[in-house]
């Protein structure tokens, strides 16, 4: 551990912080410090108390007891704005930009310069001033594009030059690289390192840890609510890391299946749509875990759509046990017994301000209903059933699903789709946002629904979870299958050959 890194060269120090909701102990008894010049890594699982300890240093939640100070002075943050003009910023797991304004308006929303008179208008040199900004991170970007038109990594760097724009000292980024792609990402963490060299200091929160393991001058583990663990990157490795999070050692990552793999359940053949989807041919067995990668806008998540009905192709054809599917919505898709889980659970996939009980039971209505009515004892018994076979952890059937964590979040919609008891099941990005040990879990969904004879299509932009979980690797690029591998022979070389074309 670097000097830096000592409590004595503290920029930021947070003491015996505690913070609870109705029903939950968030934070307890949680303290760290920040040196400039350091990269703080927190790593834990989803409900550990990660975003909660992010938000109150970041100003956007007051906690209960705790003290914080900046440079030896204590502080008590009234908001976000004032937390900025101590120079902390805070750059969410959830993008916060304004999608219809252009990068310099976003970069400076809320604190743009104004001619005088009695109009305000806002000053043009604000399209300079973003500008120096964007040539400080290295990111060629033109601060007139708008923001709503930029890719996801983009957007993210965006946040970074908003917060940098504030003349920050610390930058506090809960899971900056959940939906970038590796490039993205790989991007990120050198932008990350470049701060570092300039003397900001950072509190990285990711579940990714390779990345921890790169970026990382030290690491602490929340677990509970509780600080568990503290260590310089020199003393940390990925197996402890893992062990140190869930509490237990977890034997292996990817967990092991033997299935015998019997006809082909789903047949796609010269599926097309636009310049996003160009003559896609593959088969699943049953039994089978297909893995799907390639680089992002590769037509990934596209070609998954058009399987399950929730986009009209232009050409090709769908069967599933042998018998062609036509399918014009998702509610054909389900008819035909395939379902898709989607890459964006948020936007996509959960009614977030519904309960845990009307999200379940929503694509099931049909076998939950008798003349038009639920037969409520019925969606009870099939809620708790398939709840419990998915490893949700709810505080009860009426709780919102936005209070729940990431990978309870994806467990249930999971658990609906085992309801549906659908037999072609399509994953993308399963485990993106969840933390290692709801990853095993998921894991072994996937392993018991291949048991079972299902065919499943596992969509993933990390590589070793492809390697680890699939049969077969496709790898697209530019809307086309580049090329098949067998995942047990199978090498990230050899995926990413394919993937750049």
């Amino acid at each position: 551990m670097n000097a830096a890194a000592s409590p004595s060269g503290a920029w930021l120090e947070a003491v015996g912080i505690c913070k609870s909701f109705p029903g939950v102990r968030a934070l307890d008894e949680v303290s760290l410090c920040v040196a400039p010049g350091e990269v703080l890594c927190v790593v834990g699982e989803n409900g550990a108390g990660k975003s909660t300890l992010m938000k109150i240093l970041g100003g956007a939640l007051q906690p209960d007891a705790g003290t914080l100070r900046i440079e030896g002075q204590p502080i008590h943050l009234t908001g976000v704005p004032h937390a900025q003009r101590l120079g902390i910023a805070l750059i969410h797991q959830e993008l916060n930009l304004a999608d219809s304004l252009d990068v310099a308006a976003n970069i400076f929303l809320g604190r743009e310069p104004c001619r005088a008179g009695p109009l305000r208008l806002i000053d043009r040199s604000i399209y300079a001033a973003a500008g120096r900004v964007l040539d400080s991170l290295g990111v060629s970007l033109s601060p007139y594009r708008r923001v709503g038109g930029l890719s996801i990594g983009q957007q993210q760097l965006v946040e970074i030059a908003k917060a940098l724009a504030t003349d920050a000292r610390l930058l506090v980024m809960d899971e900056p690289t959940a939906a970038l792609s590796p490039a993205e990402s790989e991007r990120l963490l050198a932008i990350a390192r470049g701060l570092r060299a300039r003397g900001l200091g950072i509190l990285f929160v990711s579940h990714r840890l390779e990345e921890v393991l790169q970026v990382a001058d030290r690491v602490m583990v929340l677990r509970d609510g509780r600080l568990v663990a503290m260590r310089p990157r020199g003393e940390v490795d990925r197996e402890w890391l893992i062990e140190a999070m869930v509490g237990r050692r977890l034997e292996q990552e990817f967990p092991r299946r033997a299935v015998a793999l019997g006809e082909p359940r789903l047949v796609v053949r010269d599926l097309r749509r636009g310049k996003r989807v160009c003559g896609v041919t593959f088969s699943i067995r049953h039994g089978e875990v297909l893995g799907l990668t390639g680089l992002v806008g590769a037509g990934r998540s596209e070609t998954a759509r058009l399987i399950c009905g929730a986009d009209r192709r232009d050409g090709g054809t769908i069967e599933v046990d042998g018998r062609p599917v036509e399918l014009r919505s998702p509610r054909d898709g389900l008819r035909a017994g395939i379902a898709l889980l989607p890459e964006d659970r948020k936007s996509q996939g959960l009614v977030l301000s519904h309960s845990v009980r009307h999200n379940f039971s929503l694509p099931n209505l049909p076998r939950l209903s008798r003349a038009g009515w639920i037969v409520r004892r019925r969606e009870r018994c099939e809620l708790e059933h398939w709840l419990s076979a998915a490893h949700v952890r709810i505080a009860a059937a009426e709780q919102p699903a936005g209070q729940l964590s990431g990978g309870n979040q994806q467990k249930l919609l999971l658990a609906r789709w085992l309801a549906a008891r659908c037999q072609v099941l399509l994953f993308d990005e399963p485990t993106r946002g969840v933390d290692v040990a709801a990853k095993f879990e998921i894991y072994q969904l996937i392993n018991n629904l291949a048991a079972a004879g299902k065919a499943v299509l596992l969509i993933s932009s990390e590589l070793p979870e492809v390697m680890g979980m699939c049969d077969r690797i496709l790898v697209m690029q530019a809307g086309r299958i580049r090329g098949e591998l067998v995942a047990a022979e199978a090498t990230q070389e050899q995926i990413m050959r394919l993937a750049v074309g």
